[in-house]
């Protein structure tokens, strides 16, 4: 159940955003200003429960040509936050530091918003970087995640071949793999294995 402090395509975008990077297969699709721009635009804020409009824009950080340097901070922002998602179910409090870093950092601020009849807060940066404005959706809304549900809902895939970060915001929390492919892989794997032991 998503908190007022995110949403959950805040929540979708930091994903996203550290599964930019696939360490295993070794795969990075962050490498370029041109990939940057597509992942900027595939991940436009929307205000509550996925409404869009004038808020929308406001909300939507300084529109200016992006640049390599631009990229070199995302690509930071996005260690970070992948180290967030492998770090907080076994250790929470350096998760909560490398969030609460990043935050200052990008100079975020909490904002009570007032749109389409609802209440909402969220957090927001007024520095001039696309970054600033992407460290502050994606952390804010990893660290409501935590305050709301707990660090064990954020992990990685235990697929040994993927590692892919997710965050389960399922009712019952029980999430081990990023899809239901990598959970059926697993499963044939493990029956496999006894079949060849028996």
């Amino acid at each position: 159940m998503p908190d007022a402090c995110y949403t959950v395509s805040a929540v979708q975008t930091a994903v996203d955003l550290a599964n930019t990077l696939r360490p295993i297969k070794g795969e990075d699709a962050l490498k370029t200003v041109a990939q940057l721009r597509d992942f900027l635009d595939d991940h436009s804020p929307a205000g509550p429960a996925g409404h869009s409009g004038s808020g929308a824009d406001r909300r939507a950080g300084p529109r200016r040509r992006l640049t390599r340097a631009d990229l070199a901070e995302v690509r930071v922002l996005r260690e970070t936050v992948r180290a967030v998602l492998e770090r907080a179910n076994t250790d929470a409090a350096g998760a909560a530091a490398l969030i609460n870093d990043g935050l200052r950092r990008s100079r975020a601020t909490p904002a009570l918003r007032h749109e389409h009849d609802r209440w909402w807060t969220e957090v927001t940066s007024d520095a001039d970087r696309c970054s600033a404005h992407l460290a502050a959706t994606t952390l804010s809304s990893l660290a409501s995640v935590i305050a709301t549900l707990g660090p064990a809902r954020l992990g990685v895939c235990a697929g040994l071949n993927c590692r892919a970060a997710f965050v389960d915001l399922s009712r019952n929390g029980s999430k081990q793999y990023c899809t239901r492919n990598c959970a059926h892989r697993a499963s044939v794997a493990a029956y496999r294995s006894r079949q060849s032991q028996g």
